[in-house]
């Protein structure tokens, strides 16, 4: 009797440290409208992971791991900072704290440090036109162009015709991003995989309207 209660402590326990992993690494999250359309739809389900981007403290883990010494540069990400082309999940950045707080989704097409503008549907990144494999179709649109700072990204919907992004409202600082989209999970019929693989060595991603193995090819 005593070896059974003990059995059923350890699967609770077992579940609960695999629950709480779960919702440290991942979260879910529903698409809200059309704006990354074709390559997530209105109402589907994602799996966002949460520790690709996640920013440590190599100060405070110097202090926890023996023989860990602390650097200069006192925080890094987890496994690595959002990459161009990548999908992600952050915190609309709304200025005004009365509003309440809002998840989008969108692409990441601008990194730290580059200077990005918008003429009649062309990305130029440091005034070389970026390739985006991913778009159904191009549209007209226009943006200012603008330097990003440290930590700073600039995100595009892919159905560029009904997005609110970056061209409306500006950057989204690192400390706003919540993740990255590995996969869609439902609808049943409409699964896919979003880069969940990009980290294993030997792996190759080919580009495709779901994936976003992406380059900057030159003015011609």
């Amino acid at each position: 009797m005593a070896r059974v209660g003990r059995e059923i402590i350890e699967a609770v326990a077992l579940a609960a440290v695999v629950f709480l992993l779960l919702q440290t690494t991942v979260r879910n999250f529903k698409v809200d409208g059309s704006s990354m359309d074709p390559t997530l739809e209105n109402g589907q389900y994602l799996l966002v992971n949460r520790l690709v981007y996640l920013n440590v403290d190599m100060d405070r883990l110097s202090k926890i791991v023996p023989f860990w010494s602390g650097e200069e540069d006192s925080s890094r990400h987890a496994i690595h900072a959002p990459k161009r082309g990548e999908i992600i999940v952050f915190e609309f950045p709304d200025k005004n704290p009365n509003n309440s707080r809002k998840d989008f989704v969108k692409r990441v097409v601008g990194l730290p440090g580059e200077t990005i503008r918008m003429h009649a549907g062309e990305i130029f990144v440091n005034e070389e036109v970026l390739d985006e494999p991913y778009l159904l179709e191009k549209d007209r649109s226009n943006a200012q162009e603008i330097t990003l700072g440290e930590g700073e990204y600039y995100v595009l919907g892919d159905n560029r015709d009904h997005s609110n992004d970056s061209r409306a409202w500006g950057v989204v600082p690192k400390g706003n991003v919540k993740g990255k989209v590995w996969m869609v999970y439902w609808p049943a019929t409409r699964i896919q995989l979003i880069h969940i693989l990009d980290k294993i060595p030997g792996f190759l991603w080919t580009s495709s309207p779901s994936s976003s193995g992406l380059g900057v090819k030159g003015i011609s």
